[in-house]
């Protein structure tokens, strides 16, 4: 199928690795010319067909800074998808076990960097009638498998993208939120990471909660989302094929969520 995305330009934030690495690939597989941004590179990213570009954009000034020079060597932005996030992750703590640094830096890296990004952005993609995607997670509808900043802070996003939708729509602007289930990935795959602490609380090790995650996670298929899944639907909602889709919360979790 011919997404019709070919000439187009995409930025993706935090490309480096997994989720956003994934994006880069495909969308560079359309035909799109991609700015993958994140705060290191790697030579996943540097073989992907994408310009790599090195930015923090948990700092107030990062996000305008990187769509600044976007902009100047690449025009404006047919595509944003605001896919950084995760950050600390490595302990599990109760509820109130996270001070006010603790919090402002995960909602940082989760929710504001988005925000930032995309009100930077926001000119360019008016001018080409564009999309932005927020990458989330179902852990915003599910929050007691993940720590309680990261999920607040997704739920955060999921409501700033229909907010957005709104604003824009008018313009021609579509917004999206796509919303992963438990996806092979470094969160889970690094036993130094977030899945090897969830095993250490377990009393499990790190082969065994992988082998069964996806099943504890409620994926009827016993499957982890791969990144490639992911990849393909926000592909998809790049395209002109999908001009109708905007303003969702859309899941890609295997069935995970049982809720409509």
């Amino acid at each position: 199928m011919d997404l019709q995305l070919t000439g187009k330009t995409a930025l993706v934030t935090g490309a480096s690795r997994g989720i956003g690495l994934a994006i880069v690939r495909a969308l560079v597989a359309e035909g799109m010319t991609v700015i993958g941004a994140a705060r290191t590179t790697s030579a996943e990213l540097a073989e992907s067909g994408a310009r790599a570009v090195v930015a923090d954009l948990s700092t107030p000034d990062g996000p305008a800074d990187l769509v600044r020079s976007v902009l100047d060597e690449h025009g404006d932005i047919d595509v944003l998808v605001n896919n950084v996030g995760g950050g600390e992750l490595s302990e599990l703590r109760p509820f109130f076990g996270y001070d006010d640094k603790q919090w402002a830096q995960i909602f940082d890296l989760n929710f504001f960097a988005a925000v930032r990004t995309s009100q930077a952005a926001i000119d360019s993609v008016v001018r080409t009638r564009g999309l932005v995607v927020n990458i989330s997670s179902i852990g915003a509808r599910v929050p007691q498998d993940a720590p309680a900043p990261y999920t607040t802070a997704k739920a955060a996003l999921n409501v700033f993208g229909k907010a957005m939708a709104e604003e824009y729509g008018g313009q021609g602007v579509r917004v999206a939120t796509v919303s992963p289930g438990p996806t092979r990935t470094s969160l889970w795959t690094d036993p130094d990471g977030f899945g090897g602490a969830v095993a250490a609380a377990q009393g499990v090790s790190h082969d065994e909660l992988l082998a069964g995650l996806a099943a504890a996670s409620g994926i009827p298929s016993g499957e982890l989302v791969e990144p490639e899944q992911v990849a393909s639907f926000v592909a998809y909602l790049a395209s002109p094929l999908a001009a109708s889709m905007t303003g969702h919360d859309y899941v890609v979790d295997g069935g995970a969520v049982k809720t409509a």
